[in-house]
């Protein structure tokens, strides 16, 4: 089945008209969100078209901050409008989880195009609602892709207009993250006899020929060269020798170095290798790249921004198959940077295949490193699914870390990450042990582990998205895969982490 990236398919245009919506204005849209104040003025009542029949549902329907109701206006009902009492005051994550639902009831019945307006509401939450309800909308209508073979017709959301007097200030940001989130959510629903280690490599060619970036493929031969044993260890056992490490990289002109590393776990397909994960432990695992494909979605959203960043984008692909040339429990590799490493679970290999990636992308000597994996499940037992973990090597940084996730709505929690915890990780035989030989704190001490391969002078942040997938989706994402991570970085960088200059622009 030959694939393409949908990369002219990422967002639905959106664009800007005059802020007083009449009833012939809104006619020509098929869905409307109306966000109205809790209590409406008379003045109110009178700009807003159909409002005898608006004021009346308005007063049997909305009793608090948060209430919803919708209805069919228009000479032939052709308008499915959503109308919401908006909160002047909420969490970035409460305002995304609320556009989404009414985002969702918006598109009931496959609109072509939808309208965002409001009537009467406080102008300082009006541009976080607005941009909230884009984000919801570019993320309900976006398609993951389907393999059927008779598949339903539905038309697709083609435009979205926002009355607006003025310009949306934060649009591009959010148009942006919109775009690197569906692309990450896209490639990591792709079935794992389509998205392969040979098939990543050419979708990657086509993106960076696409977006003028420099593409460099390690394969297992240059690997070997570079003694990156962590990597090779994981994935002896695929049957193909497809397996690499990926390299593009994003120069705004005149930039030679990476300011930013960004380093993705793109484990394909993982049936946890000689410890073989159970039969309902494995449904999922081809969703175990997502790390590497939410690091691929900020960078198109940063070169999206234009950014004046440098970045370069490792992502670590393979698989973790089960077959006599497996690594195996007490087998000693040696990492690209010289660690050797005692093999104690073999369904450890994400740490392994970064171990490698973070040595890789640490010897271009970034300024920082930010790294994603789906890497454990003591991560979702601490946090669930609603937040993701944080660890970092410069723990002056943990509250500007965790309040990027409380302003992007991807929210974080900072972990621990005190030296002592290595004394779990002593091997006898070798530099250090990859994992404790049972799961107490696993998250902390996979991230103590990771932090051998990366220099003490570059500031360092991984994250274990505990929230990559979440039953019903998470905010404004309605999908089980939520693609968390690039709305977080964005956030993250424009707000100066790890730099004061240099920021992503607004």
């Amino acid at each position: 089945m030959p694939t393409r990236l949908p990369l002219d398919q990422l967002l639905v245009p959106v664009h800007q008209i005059r802020p007083r919506v009449s009833a012939s204005i809104l006619a020509r849209y098929q869905g409307a969100l109306l966000f109205l104040p809790l209590n409406p003025t008379a003045a109110d009542w009178e700009a807003l078209p159909h409002s005898a029949m608006l004021r009346a549902l308005h007063e049997r329907k909305v009793h608090k901050v948060g209430d919803t109701f919708h209805l069919r206006v228009g000479a032939q009902a052709e308008t499915l409008l959503v109308v919401a009492c908006m909160a002047n005051e909420a969490s970035t994550f409460e305002r995304l989880q609320a556009a989404g639902k009414i985002a969702r009831s918006a598109l009931e019945g496959d609109p072509q195009s939808v309208l965002i307006w409001q009537q009467g509401c406080a102008a300082a939450a009006v541009e976080a609602t607005f941009n909230a309800a884009v984000a919801a909308l570019e993320a309900a209508a976006f398609r993951l892709a389907s393999f059927k073979s008779k598949p339903k017709a539905k038309a697709r959301l083609a435009r979205i207009g926002v009355a607006l007097r003025g310009t949306l200030s934060g649009l591009e940001f959010t148009l942006a993250s919109s775009a690197g989130n569906n692309l990450a959510r896209w490639l990591t629903a792709l079935p794992p006899s389509i998205l392969d280690a040979a098939m990543y490599r050419r979708l990657l060619k086509q993106f960076a020929t696409r977006l003028k970036l420099r593409f460099r493929f390690y394969g297992e031969a240059q690997l070997k060269r570079r003694g990156a044993g962590a990597f090779l260890a994981v994935a002896r056992a695929n049957g193909t020798r497809d397996a690499g490490i990926a390299l593009l990289s994003y120069r705004p002109r005149g930039s030679i170095k990476p300011v930013v590393s960004l380093v993705g776990k793109g484990i394909c397909f993982d049936t946890g290798g000689t410890n073989l994960k159970a039969h309902k432990s494995m449904l999922d695992m081809h969703t175990d790249m997502e790390g590497s494909a939410v690091a691929l979605g900020s960078l198109y959203a940063l070169q999206a921004l234009r950014s004046p960043l440098p970045v370069d984008c490792w992502l670590a692909i393979t698989e973790n198959r089960i077959g006599p040339l497996a690594y195996k429990p007490q087998d000693i590799v040696r990492a690209a940077n010289g660690t050797t490493i005692q093999v104690i679970h073999t369904d450890a290999e994400g740490r392994m295949v970064l171990a490698d990636a973070l040595s890789l992308a640490a010897a271009k000597k970034p300024r920082a490193i930010i790294d994603y994996a789906t890497l454990t499940g003591a991560c979702v037992y601490a946090l669930t699914e609603r937040y993701s973990g944080a660890f970092t090597n410069r723990p002056e940084a943990r509250a500007m870390i965790e309040a990027a996730g409380s302003s992007s709505g991807e929210r974080v929690w900072c972990f621990p990450m005190d030296v002592d915890y290595d004394t779990d990780l002593e091997s006898s035989v070798a530099d250090i042990m990859q994992c404790a030989a049972d799961g107490k704190g696993d998250h902390i001490l996979a991230a103590r582990f990771l932090n051998r391969f990366v220099p003490n002078n570059i500031a360092w942040l991984h994250l274990d998205l505990a929230a990559g997938t979440r039953h019903g989706g998470l905010a404004h994402i309605p999908t089980e895969i939520t693609g968390f991570g690039v709305r977080y970085t964005l956030e993250l960088l424009r707000s100066g982490w790890p730099l004061s200059k240099g920021r992503v622009n607004r």
